[in-house]
C-alpha cells in the first residue's frame, strides 16, 4: 500500500519526499525538473544512461540460498552471491536512499491472470520509474492500485556504486536477484534494460516451476487469435522486424509465456534497437519516436531549438533505445492473452552464408537449434573479430534463463508435439557466400517466406533435404527465387561451400556437447552429422 509503513516494512525510513504511482505526465515533469532528461520533438522524453549503455552481463548474480540452489543455472550467466554479501549490500544501498526522494510504480509482469507477479518498483530515479510504467504492465484502476500488494520488490539505485572488495561484487555495477526474499536489486548503472531484464530472469525462473514455459520471442497473429506465430532471435536477426507486420495483430516484440491456455505477453511496452532507424524501412517503430509517453536513451538532440533527432548519430553507442507502451504501434493488439500458436520461427543471421534461407524443422530438430541458439558475429562488430564467428545462446537468450535450458527445451519440445505445432528455421543472414563475399539476404524474399508459411501457402509444396544439417527446404515460395532457396547453389564455387558448411558443422557438433548428456538419442541425431555433400 502506498503509505511509510510499506517502507518501513522494506527497511525505507527517513526518506525524502515519496512519489507514488505517478502517471506519465507526472513523471515527465519530475524528471525535467531534476535535469534527468530533456523533450525532444513531438514529445519524447531523451535520457542518457552514462558510462553503461547497454546491460553488463558478469554483473548479474543470483543469491544462493536453499529454496533455490538446486534449481539454478549457475555458471557465466547466473553467478553466485552468498546471502551475508546481498545483506550487507542490500543495508548499504538502504542507507544511501535515505533522505532521497523516490519514485514508486505498482505494476505487473504477465498478462495472464492466473500467471501475474506483482511487482513494485522502487527507484532514486522519475526517468526510471516512468521506464518501469512503461514496460511493465499498469494498473488503470484506482481502487485496485489502492490495495495493491506486491508479491515482490525491485529496488533501484542507479547512481548508487558497488564497492567490489566491500561488496563481493565484481564491479561497481550490480543486478542482483534474491528469490527467497523476493527482492532485486540494482545499481551502478543506469541503463534501463537492466530493470526489464532482471524481471524477465525472475519469470524465468517462476513460470516454468508452474508448467508455463517463458519464452524470448515476440508474437502475432492473423485474422483470429488463434491464428498466432512466435519469432525467435538473438540480437540482429530481424526478431522486431518481422513481427511487427501490419497485416498481422502485434501481441508482444520480446517476452511470453506459454501455458495450457495459449501464450500471453509478458510486459506492457516495446524496448526497440533505433540506431539508424528510418521511416521507410520501419515505419511503425520510427512513428514512436515522434510520439509522447516514448523514452528515447542515448539518442542525439541536434537541434536545441527544434530538439530534432539524429538516429544515425551511434557516438554514444550502437545501442540506442526507444521504450514505449505496445499501444503505441497501431498494430498493436489489445489482446495480451491469445491462442496456442501455429508457427515458431527460429530466426538466425548466419554470417557463414551456409543455412538455407528457410527450412522446415522436425520436433527433434526444433529442441536442438532451440538449445543451439545460433547466430554469428560479424567481422568489425566487435574488437578482434576479423571473420565470422559463431554465436550460441542456448533458448535465444541464455543471459536471462535462471534456469538449465534443458528445462525450456524439454517443455518447448512437448508443447510443439501436443499443439502440433510447425517450426520453422529462418536464415536472415548472407547467401552466395560468406559475409565480406556474399551478400544479406534480402529483407523482401525473408517477408515473403514468413508470410507464405503463415498464410499456408507452401502447404503443397514439396521439399529436398540440404545434405549437411539435414534440413527439409521448400523447392518454391511464391514471390522468392527457387535459385535462393538451396544455399549452395548460390555459391560461385559449390567446393568452397562444402568447406564452409562442414566447418560451421563442427562448430555446431562441438558446442552440443554441453547438452549431450541431457537429451535423447533422437535429439542429439538431429544436429548436422557427418554428410557428404552432394557432386557438383
Amino acid at each position: 500500500m502506498p503509505d511509510s509503513a510499506a517502507l518501513k516494512i522494506l527497511g525505507l525510513e527517513n526518506t525524502g519526499h515519496v512519489h507514488w504511482n505517478l502517471s506519465t505526465a507526472a513523471l515527465y515533469e519530475e524528471a525535467i525538473r531534476n535535469r534527468e532528461g530533456r523533450v525532444s520533438h513531438l514529445g519524447p522524453l531523451v535520457v542518457r544512461t552514462g558510462p553503461y549503455t547497454g546491460r553488463s552481463p558478469n554483473d548479474k548474480f543470483i543469491v544462493h540460498e536453499s529454496e533455490s540452489e538446486g534449481l539454478v543455472w549457475w555458471g557465466a550467466s547466473n553467478h553466485s552471491f552468498a546471502t551475508t554479501h546481498y545483506e550487507h549490500l542490500r543495508d548499504r544501498v538502504l542507507a544511501y536512499l535515505q533522505g532521497r526522494d523516490l519514485y514508486i510504480q505498482d505494476v505487473y509482469a504477465g498478462a495472464d491472470p492466473e500467471n501475474q507477479i506483482a511487482i513494485q518498483v522502487v527507484s532514486e530515479s522519475a526517468w526510471h520509474a516512468l521506464f518501469a510504467r512503461t514496460m511493465f504492465i499498469r494498473e488503470l484502476d484506482e481502487e485496485k492500485l489502492k490495495n495493491f500488494v506486491a508479491e515482490y520488490t525491485l529496488i533501484h539505485a542507479p547512481h548508487f556504486h558497488a564497492i567490489p572488495k566491500m561488496d563481493a561484487t565484481h564491479s561497481e555495477v550490480f543486478v542482483v536477484l534474491n528469490f527467497q526474499r523476493k527482492e532485486i536489486i540494482i545499481g551502478g548503472s543506469a541503463y534501463a534494460g537492466e530493470m526489464k531484464k532482471a524481471v524477465f530472469t525472475l519469470m524465468n525462473y517462476l513460470l516454468p516451476i508452474n508448467n508455463v514455459l517463458s519464452m524470448h520471442c515476440s508474437a502475432n497473429f492473423g485474422e483470429n487469435p488463434e491464428d498466432v506465430a512466435l519469432f525467435f532471435g538473438l540480437s540482429g536477426t530481424g526478431k522486431t522486424t518481422l513481427s511487427i507486420d501490419t497485416t498481422r495483430k502485434l501481441v508482444g516484440d520480446d517476452e511470453h509465456g506459454w501455458n495450457d491456455n495459449g501464450v500471453f505477453n509478458l510486459e506492457g511496452g516495446c524496448y526497440a534497437k533505433v540506431i539508424r532507424i528510418s521511416k521507410e524501412d520501419e515505419p511503425e517503430i520510427y512513428a514512436t519516436t515522434r510520439q509522447f509517453g516514448t523514452i528515447l536513451e542515448n539518442v542525439t538532440i541536434t537541434d536545441k531549438r527544434s530538439r530534432r533527432l539524429d538516429f544515425e548519430d551511434d557516438s554514444l553507442t550502437e545501442n540506442t533505445r526507444a521504450a514505449f507502451p505496445i499501444t503505441h504501434l497501431s498494430n498493436a493488439s489489445t489482446q495480451q492473452v491469445v491462442g496456442h500458436p501455429k508457427q515458431v520461427f527460429f530466426l538466425t543471421a548466419d554470417a557463414f552464408g551456409v543455412l538455407p534461407p528457410l527450412a522446415k524443422l522436425t520436433a527433434d530438430q526444433a529442441v536442438y537449434y532451440f538449445l543451439q541458439g545460433y547466430t554469428a558475429k560479424v567481422a568489425g562488430t566487435e574488437r578482434g573479430v576479423t571473420e565470422p564467428q559463431a554465436t550460441f545462446s542456448p533458448c535465444f537468450g541464455a543471459p536471462f534463463m535462471a534456469l538449465s535450458p534443458t528445462v525450456y527445451a524439454r517443455m518447448l519440445g512437448e508443447k510443439i508435439t501436443k499443439h502440433n505445432v510447425d517450426v520453422w528455421l529462418v536464415n536472415t543472414g548472407w547467401t552466395g557466400g560468406p559475409y565480406g563475399e556474399g551478400k544479406r539476404m534480402s529483407l523482401p524474399y525473408t517477408r515473403a517466406m514468413v508470410r507464405a508459411v503463415m498464410e499456408g501457402k507452401l502447404a503443397g509444396t514439396s521439399f529436398e533435404t540440404e545434405p549437411v544439417f539435414g534440413l527439409q527446404v521448400p523447392k518454391n515460395v511464391p514471390d522468392v527465387p527457387d535459385e535462393v532457396l538451396m544455399p549452395r547453389n548460390t555459391w560461385a564455387d559449390p567446393q568452397a561451400y562444402d568447406q564452409q558448411a562442414e566447418k560451421l558443422a563442427k562448430l555446431f557438433r562441438e558446442n552440443f556437447e554441453t547438452f549431450s548428456d541431457k537429451v535423447s538419442d533422437a535429439v542429439k541425431q538431429a544436429g548436422p552429422q557427418m554428410v557428404k555433400p552432394v557432386e557438383s
